[in-house]
């Protein structure tokens, strides 16, 4: 899970940029779609809430995207854990160096560079754009 307002930033590029999914509108438009749940993937807060409750009934690792950024390391040693494999330190290592949003906003299998304009339009938005969010670098949203 990610923080909804992070998310609702994040989506409102997204839809800038991919050609396929209607215009969002204004910032403020957005906002009252994205709160309203009449986004193309359903509600944030009903999907979050959702895999919530399921976490404890189902086999189902929830983890938050602020928990991976601050600690990689510790977070892809859960998710090993939680498929019973242990990975020694140079595996983990580089895990963590190869998922780094750095890495990846570089790799074309992750930044989708390779997608046509036509489709998602990166001169609009880049794909990947920060991989930060607000809570931690009270940095001001880019609206």
């Amino acid at each position: 899970a990610r923080n909804a307002k992070d998310c609702m930033v994040s989506y409102y590029h997204f839809q800038r940029m991919n050609q396929v999914l209607p215009d969002p509108g204004t910032w403020e438009e957005y906002f009252e779609t994205f709160i309203d749940g009449k986004v193309g993937w359903g509600s944030w807060f009903d999907h979050v809430k959702g895999w919530w409750q399921k976490k404890d009934t189902h086999q189902v690792l929830f983890l938050f995207y602020e928990d991976i950024k601050k600690d990689p390391k510790h977070e892809i040693q859960k998710v090993a854990q939680f498929m019973g494999k242990s990975l020694d330190e140079t595996v983990l290592d580089k895990i963590v160096q190869e998922t780094s949003f750095e890495k990846m906003k570089e790799n074309p299998m992750t930044n989708r560079s390779t997608v046509p304009k036509s489709i998602l339009d990166q001169s609009i938005s880049p794909f990947m754009r920060k991989g930060l969010w607000g809570l931690v670098t009270n940095a001001e949203p880019a609206w």
